[in-house]
Formats: C-alpha cells, sequence, structure tokens
C-alpha cells in the first residue's frame, strides 16, 4: 500500500496546485491497482462530486462505506455527497446510520 500511498499523496499536490482532473485521473489510476484504498475512494467521492459526475461520486462513497463498514464519518461523508446530489432521503438514511455507529461505540 506505500505506493498507493504514494501515488495519492501526488495526486493531492496536483488538487492542490488547482488540476482537480489530474488529480481524480491519478487517484482512478490507483484503484486499477488497489480497488480497496479508502481514503482514494473517499477523495474521488469528494471531487467527482465538485465535477458534476455524481452517480461515479456516490459510488465511490459507497464503496468507503463497504470497506469501513463501523466508521461513522464515512457515513457521514457518504450522507454530504447523497444531499449535494440531491438524494435527500438517502442522506438522512446515511447520516441516521453514522449516529447509530456513534451511540454504539
Amino acid at each position: 500500500m506505500a505506493a498507493a500511498d504514494e501515488k495519492y499523496d501526488e495526486a493531492h499536490k496536483l488538487k492542490e496546485a488547482g488540476d482537480i482532473e489530474g488529480a481524480v485521473a491519478q487517484w482512478k489510476s490507483i484503484l486499477e491497482e488497489h480497488p480497496e484504498h479508502s481514503i482514494t475512494h473517499q477523495a474521488l467521492a469528494v471531487y467527482l462530486q465538485k465535477l458534476g459526475q455524481n452517480d461515479d461520486a456516490i459510488k465511490h462513497a459507497l464503496k468507503v462505506t463497504e470497506l469501513i463498514p463501523g466508521d461513522a464519518f464515512s457515513f457521514t461523508q457518504l450522507s454530504v455527497i447523497y444531499q449535494r446530489c440531491g438524494k435527500i432521503q438517502e442522506a438522512e438514511d446515511a447520516m441516521e446510520k453514522s449516529r447509530q455507529i456513534q451511540a454504539a461505540s
């Protein structure tokens, strides 16, 4: 996973330099070799939504909740992505799941 982390950092630098499309392309390339790299899915969820690629953004946010099912933040992020994509009921359901996880821990 060290290689994936290094590529992630490179993509993050692209994003910081304003090259969102370049960063997204780099993050997607990471998943070709490391499909379970959760932080890459998290980044793609955020930036694909910003690029208007809502279905793909939701897909990546959902993948994070599959990879880290006990992480309340993952469900909070999913809720925010759903909300920004206009899927209010799904956003509320994801936020409720986040609350349940927090209450259980």
